[in-house]
C-alpha cells in the first residue's frame, strides 16, 4: 500500500496564484476604505504561498487653532444670526418635479409606488402625518429612492408630495 500524496501540477498552482491575485484585487476595490493596502506577495517557493503586511499608515496630524482676540468675539457676538429664508417655488414646482422625475414610477405603479390619483392606494400613506411623507420621498424609504439629490432641494420634494396629495383629496 502506497501513501502517495497527490501533488499538485504546475497548471492548477498557476490558476490558485492568479484567483488568489484576483480575490485580492477585488477586495481591495470594493469598500469604502481609505488606507491604501499593498496586494499579497506570493513567494517564488511552489510549496509555501506568503503573504506580506500592509505597511502602517500615519496618522494626520491635528492643528489646534490659536485662540481668538478679544476684538474678534465681540464682533461676532454683534452681529444678528440671520435667520434661514423658505425657498420661494413657482406655483407649479411640483407638477414640473412629478412631470420630470416621480411620474416614472407613480403613474405605473413601479416598486410598489402608490399610483397617481389612486385613492386607495394613496389611504395608508395619507393616514401618517404630512412631515412622515415628506422626509421619506425627500431621504428615501424601503424602495422609494431619495429625491432631494442631483440640485432638487427639498422644497421641491415637498411641492411634488403636495401635488400627488392634491390627486387624491
Amino acid at each position: 500500500m502506497s501513501n502517495k500524496q497527490p501533488r499538485m501540477s504546475f497548471g492548477k498552482w498557476t490558476l490558485s496564484v492568479f484567483s488568489i491575485s484576483a480575490l485580492l484585487a477585488l477586495s481591495a476595490c470594493s469598500g469604502d476604505n481609505t488606507t491604501a493596502e499593498e496586494p499579497a506577495a506570493v513567494s517564488e517557493s511552489a510549496d509555501a504561498v506568503a503573504v506580506e503586511p500592509a505597511a502602517p499608515v500615519a496618522e494626520p496630524e491635528v492643528v489646534t487653532p490659536e485662540p481668538a482676540v478679544e476684538s474678534e468675539i465681540s464682533e461676532a457676538i454683534e452681529e444678528p444670526v440671520a435667520e434661514a429664508e423658505p425657498e420661494v417655488l413657482a406655483a407649479d414646482a411640483g407638477a414640473k418635479l412629478y412631470e420630470a422625475q416621480c411620474k416614472m414610477c407613480h403613474a405605473q405603479g413601479l416598486l410598489e409606488a402608490p399610483k397617481y390619483g389612486d385613492t386607495a392606494a394613496w389611504s395608508a400613506r395619507i393616514t401618517k402625518d404630512k412631515e412622515t411623507l415628506y422626509s421619506h420621498s425627500a431621504k428615501g424609504f424601503n424602495k422609494m429612492p431619495a429625491q432631494a439629490i442631483n440640485g432638487v432641494t427639498e422644497a421641491q420634494v415637498h411641492a411634488a408630495v403636495d401635488y400627488m396629495l392634491a390627486s387624491v383629496s
